[in-house]
């Protein structure tokens, strides 16, 4: 419950790397956000310091980032921050990480084409075939119950 959730907008800084793990596929790339800010002195757009978070994605979320995302696309990313401090050979290092819980692409910068991924098939119906009859959603003209809608039962 106190997990610090963030959402962060910036580039696919390097390109997604996927391992299917023995805990399911998993899927980490590291991810540039530079802030920029007027200099109301020059009137114009100024690039200020970039900040890298390594994102991890898994399961599912792991899949599609490896077919979606390439270096250079803007994009969203809301998940758990991680921040780590570590000593390497006598260096001390701090890193910060995204847990992922939803990435997409920043569509405030250009667009995309969503496709639904597919699913493994489940169940005893054959491919094309729905599990269970579709509903009938047309209300009748004449105030007759249609084919498939059970009579109103009567009150005695």
């Amino acid at each position: 419950m106190n997990e610090t959730i963030i959402s962060v907008v910036g580039n696919v800084a390097t390109q997604p790397v996927y391992r299917d793990l023995a805990t399911g596929p998993s899927a980490r790339f590291r991810m540039a956000v530079t802030a920029r800010y007027l200099d109301r002195e020059k009137n114009v757009w100024t690039d200020g310091h970039t900040n890298f978070f390594t994102v991890w994605a898994n399961r599912q979320l792991a899949t599609n980032v490896a077919a979606s995302l390439s270096v250079g696309e803007p994009v969203v990313v809301q998940g758990r921050l991680k921040v780590r401090s570590d000593v390497r050979e006598g260096q001390s290092w701090t890193s910060a990480d995204i847990d992922a819980v939803a990435i997409g692409h920043d569509m405030a910068r250009g667009t995309s084409v969503f496709r639904r991924g597919q699913r493994p098939e489940t169940g005893t119906a054959s491919a094309g075939e729905p599990s269970q009859p579709e509903p009938n959603w047309e209300t009748p003209v004449d105030g007759t119950a249609s084919p498939r809608e059970p009579e109103p039962a009567a009150v005695t």
